[in-house]
C-alpha cells in the first residue's frame, strides 16, 4: 500500500512530504537561519515603523490679488432744469456737455494678500490715463492718436493707491469732429479711454490695462463700459511639514512576516531530520511506491542473496523480472525474490545484519540460573557455536532453518 508518510530508522514519524524531508535534511540549518534572520529583521522593522511616523514636506503657496477700477464724476457748472450749479454727479451713465463739460476720472488700485487677508502696504503703483482716437475702415484701424491725460505714482495707503485726472470733453469733441471731416467717406473715428496700471510688490510685478469706448454727441457724452480689471499672482511662501503614522497595512504586513518567519524557523528546527540517507530513501520509496508492497521477509528465504547499492537498483530488478519489491519495515529491508535469488537493499548492511537483531552483550548477566526456564530473549543471547552444532558442522550450524526450528 502506498504511503506518503516516512519513518526514520527508529520508527519516529517524520514529515509527510518526503521531498520536503530531504530538503530539510540537506538545507534545514540554512533555511532555519534565513527564516530567523528574516523574522528578526521584520520584527525590528515593525518596531521602527511604529516609533518613526512618516513625515512629509509640502510647499505652501500664497496669493496676491491686484484690483483696478475707476470712478467718474462731474461738477455742474451751469444751473438748468435738471441740476443746479455746484452739484456733483458721480458714476453717472450720461453727462451733458453744457452742464458738466469736464469729467473727473479717479483710478484706484488695491493690493491685497489673499492668503492672510491683509492689505499689502509696501507696494508701488503707477497710473496712466490715455484718450486715444482711432480711425477705422471696415472695423480695421489704420490710424490712431493718443493723448496722455495722467501719469502718476501715488502712495499706497493701507494697500490702496488712488489718482485723479480731469478731462475737458468739449475739446475732445471738437478734435473728433475735425478728424471725421478729414476722413469723411473713408472711415470712422472712435474715441477710447485707456487706463494702464503698473504695480510692483515684494514678490510680484506686472501691468493691467483696461479700456472703454467714449461717446461724445453735440449735447452729451458717456462711457460705454467701466474701467476695471484684476490679477491674481501665486507664490511659494514656505513649506508645511505633516507627520502621519505609517500605513497600517505596512505595519501589519511586517508584523505578520516576522511572526511567520520566526514560527517557521522554530518548526524547521524541531522537525528537520538529521539523517540525509533516510530522507533520500523516503523520497525513493514514495517515487517507486507502485512497485513496493509492505511485508515480512524471513531470513532463510532464497539460496543466494545479492546486496544492491540503492533502492532504485532493487526497483530496476523488480521491473526487469516483473516482480514486486517487498519492504520489511522491521528489518529495514527492500528485497525482490526471483528464482531462489534475493536481490535486496538495506541501510543496515548485509543480509545477516538485517536478520539478526542488535544485541548489547555488556548488559546481559554473566551467570544464567540453570534451574529456571529460559526466556526467548535469553535463548537468543546464548552463543550458538556449541549449543546447536552438528557433528559434521565445523561452524556450529548445520542449517539456519534447523536452528530457528530448535528455537
Amino acid at each position: 500500500m502506498r504511503s506518503d508518510v516516512a519513518s526514520d530508522p527508529g520508527g519516529q514519524r517524520m514529515i509527510d512530504n518526503p521531498r520536503l524531508e530531504l530538503l530539510l535534511a540537506k538545507e534545514g540549518r540554512t533555511i532555519m537561519i534565513v527564516l530567523l534572520v528574516v523574522g528578526l529583521l521584520a520584527i525590528g522593522a515593525t518596531g521602527w515603523a511604529v516609533a518613526n511616523p512618516e513625515t512629509t514636506t509640502a510647499p505652501q503657496f500664497g496669493e496676491e490679488q491686484v484690483t483696478v477700477d475707476a470712478d467718474t464724476s462731474a461738477v455742474v457748472t451751469e444751473s438748468g432744469t435738471l441740476w443746479t450749479e455746484g452739484e456733483e454727479l458721480t458714476n453717472s451713465s450720461v453727462y451733458f456737455l453744457n452742464a458738466t463739460p469736464e469729467l473727473t476720472v479717479e483710478p484706484r488700485t488695491t493690493l491685497r494678500n489673499e492668503t492672510s487677508g491683509s492689505p499689502i502696504a509696501d507696494g508701488a503703483v503707477t497710473h496712466e490715463l490715455l484718450l486715444r482716437f482711432e480711425a477705422k475702415r471696415d472695423d480695421k484701424p489704420f490710424w490712431n492718436e493718443t493723448h496722455q491725460v495722467l501719469r502718476e505714482s501715488p502712495a499706497v495707503d493701507n494697500g490702496v493707491a488712488t489718482s485723479q485726472a480731469t478731462i475737458d470733453l468739449e475739446s475732445y469733441r471738437q478734435r473728433q469732429r475735425q478728424l471725421e471731416r478729414e476722413i469723411s467717406g473713408v472711415g470712422s473715428v472712435d474715441l477710447k479711454l485707456v487706463l494702464r496700471v503698473e504695480y510692483e510688490t515684494e514678490r510680484h510685478q506686472g501691468t493691467l490695462t483696461t479700456t472703454t469706448p467714449v461717446t461724445i454727441t453735440e449735447g452729451a457724452y458717456w462711457l460705454k463700459g467701466d474701467l476695471s480689471d484684476s490679477a491674481s499672482n501665486s507664490h511659494r511662501s514656505g513649506t508645511v511639514r505633516t507627520t502621519e503614522s505609517r500605513s497600517p497595512a505596512l505595519i501589519g504586513g511586517l508584523s505578520v512576516l516576522g511572526t511567520l518567519s520566526l514560527a517557521g524557523a522554530a518548526i524547521v528546527a524541531r522537525r528537520s531530520p538529521t539523517d540525509v540517507e533516510s530522507a533520500r530513501r523516503a523520497v525513493h520509496e514514495q517515487r517507486y511506491a507502485e512497485w513496493i508492497s509492505r511485508g515480512s521477509i524471513p531470513m532463510w528465504i532464497g539460496d543466494y542473496h545479492v546486496s544492491l547499492d540503492t533502492l532504485e537498483d532493487v526497483v530496476d530488478v523488480a521491473i526487469d523480472t516483473n516482480e514486486r519489491v517487498v519492504h520489511d519495515t522491521q528489518r529495514g529491508l527492500f528485497a525482490v525474490v526471483n528464482d531462489g535469488v534475493v536481490y535486496y537493499y538495506s541501510d543496515r548492511g548485509l543480509w545477516e545484519e538485517t536478520a539478526w537483531p542488535e544485541m548489547d552483550l555488556e548488559k546481559q548477566p554473566d551467570v544464567i540460573d540453570g534451574d529456571r526456564d529460559l526466556s526467548t530473549e535469553e535463548i537468543l543471547e546464548l552463543d550458538p557455536s556449541d549449543e546447536f552444532a552438528a557433528p559434521d558442522d565445523p561452524d556450529g550450524f548445520e542449517d539456519d532453518e534447523d536452528v530457528w526450528k530448535q528455537l
